[in-house]
């Protein structure tokens, strides 16, 4: 029977990247902020059209019409993508591989709702710039993930 010698090298977890770190608090606070007003919205959907059509006549924004005429479950819909993505960083945070595949599904789902939901015949390029980013600053970190 071989003796086991205790180790003079204390166990050491792996060590979270800065930017993982700064990317989790980002998304964080995005995804968080963003699952927020989708439940509210849903929630309150006639006030919000009432608010949203008087700011809109008041100050003159283009396209809000196109919100208007979204139903409430679009927002709805939308939250619980934004909650997928927020479950993702959280894993992420922990260092666990599945949780970059769970964040990369919900923003992929995220890009393709509002063409569903509202018509559109292509996504936003903001939202496949800044998911398009996010997903490409997190994949840099997989090798630190298990």
């Amino acid at each position: 029977m071989e003796e086991q010698t205790p180790s003079l090298l204390p166990e050491t977890k792996p060590q979270r990247p800065t930017l993982l770190t700064v990317l989790c608090i980002l998304t964080f606070i995005g995804s968080g902020m963003n699952l927020f007003s989708g439940l509210v919205i849903a929630g309150f959907y006639d006030v919000f059209v009432a608010v949203a059509q008087e700011f809109a006549e008041k100050f003159k924004i283009p396209g809000v019409d196109l919100l208007l005429e979204t139903k409430p479950l679009f927002f709805l819909v939308t939250a619980i993508f934004y909650a997928g993505s927020v479950v993702g960083a959280i894993l992420m945070m922990q260092l666990k591989k599945i949780g970059f595949h769970i964040y990369t599904i919900f923003q992929i789902l995220l890009i393709i709702a509002p063409m569903y939901f509202m018509h559109l015949a292509s996504p936003g390029i903001p939202e496949l710039f800044f998911s398009g980013l996010f997903v490409l600053l997190y994949s840099t970190n997989l090798k630190f993930m298990s």
